[in-house]
């Protein structure tokens, strides 16, 4: 979640404009990508800017959620083959609804295990429009994950992904004040780039479990200017927890599942930090959780979630309470996730399952 290069800026604009500001103008001075708006609503936009600059985490080169684990494969592509059987990952995110349509997000992925390989493969794709459409980005990308016993109760997996990401700007749906504005017009309505990444993920006999992901490891150029670049800059995500059996005796049955999991998430991009501490509490079929987003610089969010199992299907709900400057106006979030897992094709015999978070 950056801010000062070319396509937040663009972001800023396009959520001016779907607040009902149809009319404004752009420059952009080559050596230090600074903007300039002039519009006509004065000091309400001054301030509105101000609270956006500092709700950081609005602004984002990659899309957010808060249901972690419920989108495995864009948390850690390790996690890819992760469960016994394949599994397919469906998720929609709204962010910011009070504002319009701020910043919607698609995700979908497939994944599992394949034992002659010695490990999962995966597909994630995702899809996010900011600004109504106005602003939109595409990523897909393929991963493998090889996974291995370091001992009978310790296992890792370590994963490389490689794929393609893309945006798009509609430049045909924007009124500028100056029509013939030179720069505008020499900008390019797309961008399309190669990006690499990688995990490694730990397991500790079904009791705790934790990983670190490196994305966009090429930092490629995403910008719509040949003049000024705009990288897509490095994300690291560590994660960690633990699942704590509540069942008397200590038994374990995965269809009736009682158990709480503390968990911690960071995460950084360019000069963005931010902190996540979560827990859930599972008495099957029901998942109940609440996480807290601390973005360094300002407390953003509680999240309560709850989810809810039943055989193959698992669905989930979270709202984001926004805990910033823009919490009376933004809506906060709302975020729906369902998944599906396939019965196993074959029983694992070398390497089990990992244990983690349904959401």
């Amino acid at each position: 979640m950056i801010i000062g290069d070319f396509n937040v800026c663009l972001r800023l604009i396009l959520l001016l404009k779907i607040r009902g500001i149809n009319i404004f103008h752009f420059l952009f001075t080559r050596s230090n990508r600074s903007l300039l708006l002039t519009m006509p609503e004065g000091l309400k936009i001054i301030g509105l800017l101000a609270f956006l600059f500092m709700a950081r985490t609005c602004f984002s080169q990659d899309p957010e959620f808060s249901q972690f684990y419920a989108n495995p494969l864009y948390l850690n592509p390790a996690l890819a083959g992760a469960t016994s059987g394949p599994r397919i990952v469906a998720g929609y995110r709204n962010q910011w609804p009070g504002l319009g349509n701020a910043f919607v997000t698609y995700h979908a992925s497939y994944d599992m295990y394949l034992r002659p390989l010695h490990g999962g493969v995966g597909l994630d794709i995702t899809f996010d429009q900011a600004g109504g459409g106005n602003l939109n980005s595409f990523a897909i990308s393929a991963m493998y994950a090889y996974k291995f016993n370091i001992t009978e109760r310790f296992q890792a997996s370590g994963a490389v992904k490689a794929g393609y990401y893309a945006s798009y700007l509609n430049k045909n749906n924007l009124t500028l004040l100056e029509p013939n504005d030179p720069y505008f017009y020499s900008l390019s309505a797309s961008a399309g780039v190669p990006d690499f990444g990688a995990g490694i993920f730990l397991s500790f006999d079904n009791i705790l479990y934790g990983g670190i992901a490196v994305d966009h490891l090429s930092q490629p150029n995403i910008g719509f200017s040949s003049v000024n670049p705009s990288p897509l800059y490095i994300k690291m995500t560590a994660h960690m927890g633990s699942v704590i059996n509540l069942r008397p005796g200590g038994g374990y049955d995965d269809d009736r599942e009682f158990s709480i999991s503390p968990n911690v998430l960071y995460q950084q991009q360019f000069n963005f930090h931010q902190l996540n501490i979560g827990v859930y509490l599972t008495i099957d079929p029901i998942i109940a959780g609440v996480w807290f987003r601390h973005n360094f610089e300002n407390s953003d969010a509680v999240i309560p979630l709850i989810g809810f199992h039943w055989k193959n299907l698992r669905v989930g709900y979270s709202y984001d309470y926004s805990l910033s400057k823009l919490k009376d106006a933004s809506g906060g979030a709302h975020e729906v996730s369902a998944s599906w897992q396939f019965a196993a094709i074959e029983k694992r015999r070398e390497i089990r399952a990992i244990k983690c978070p349904r959401f």
